[in-house]
């Protein structure tokens, strides 16, 4: 089997299983707290939306995010959307071979993405050519650890319509081939600050709360309507989601497997653990 390099490993996050896990287990044992009777009522969440920053930032959300999702029954394939696309961009997928991770291979649903490749005009990447990408890898540890049964299909969906149809047509195929699926959606939110060239409100606590309680909060908002093209519409005219069309995506497949709410659990930014006039906000949502 071809397997898929790390490249973030060592950096973005811990190189070995042994550090992998003791950075799991206090990310769990960090948002313990968080959790109350209400999430319990999820017996067995469909999909979430997740951050890609560096573990040190947003691991833990994107942890416990996906730690919810191994609730019930374990799924047959994880479907994963993210990249930093433009709305022109084609699809990117990777239809075999396996992506590795400091837990072992994590093999890539082959037949799933045999069926899905006819459909779409998609930019093919080959496990030994490939662009590297954050938004992707830094989830991929933590499905392994917690399904380690699963294979998954990671793909790189532009905010556009384009990602719309996949993920309908995704869980259209997933359905008859009656797979047990979980689906991830993986954007940042607001990228604020000279360093992102993107500073409407100025520099500091102003500008921090605006992000916070305003610009982010209308792209949290949006995920929670659990309206498709309205995530995208919202990501793409204030620049609150580097990959809307992944988080879009993720809320269609959860919706055509059962999930009928979406609810804001976790949220964060670059700021709580590095002060500074640029920052990037985080949030974890599952879907059910």
């Amino acid at each position: 089997m071809d397997i898929r390099k790390a490249h973030f490993s060592g950096t973005w996050y811990p190189g070995t299983a042994g550090a992998c896990e003791n950075e799991i287990r206090q990310f769990l044992k960090q948002e313990q707290k968080e959790q109350n009777s209400e999430d319990s009522a999820d017996s067995e969440p469909r999909g979430g939306i997740v951050p890609h920053a560096g573990w040190y930032f947003s691991g833990s959300i994107a942890c416990n995010i996906i730690h919810a999702l191994s609730r019930g029954q374990q799924p047959d394939t994880v479907i994963l959307f993210g990249m930093h696309l433009h709305p022109d961009s084609p699809p990117v997928m990777m239809p075999r071979g396996a992506w590795e991770t400091p837990f072992g291979p994590l093999p890539v649903a082959a037949e799933l993405a045999a069926e899905l490749m006819p459909q779409f005009s998609f930019r093919k990447e080959s496990s030994q050519k490939f662009v590297p990408d954050n938004t992707i890898e830094l989830q991929l540890p933590f499905v392994k650890y917690f399904f380690p049964e699963t294979d998954i299909l990671a793909i790189g969906v532009p905010p556009s319509e384009t990602a719309l149809k996949i993920a309908a047509a995704l869980a259209g195929i997933s359905t008859e081939q009656h797979l047990n699926i979980r689906v991830i959606g993986s954007t940042d939110l607001t990228h604020y600050g000279a360093n992102y060239g993107f500073s409407p409100k100025g520099t500091g606590e102003k500008a921090l709360e605006w992000v916070k309680e305003e610009n982010d909060r209308k792209f949290i908002d949006s995920v929670i309507s659990m309206n498709p093209s309205e995530i995208i519409r919202e990501g793409l005219q204030n620049r609150n989601a580097c990959c809307a069309g992944a988080a879009a995506a993720a809320v269609v497949t959860a919706k055509s497997l059962g999930a009928s709410r979406a609810r804001s659990l976790f949220y964060a930014s670059s700021h709580d653990k590095h002060p500074g006039d640029s920052f990037v906000g985080y949030a974890g949502i599952l879907l059910s």
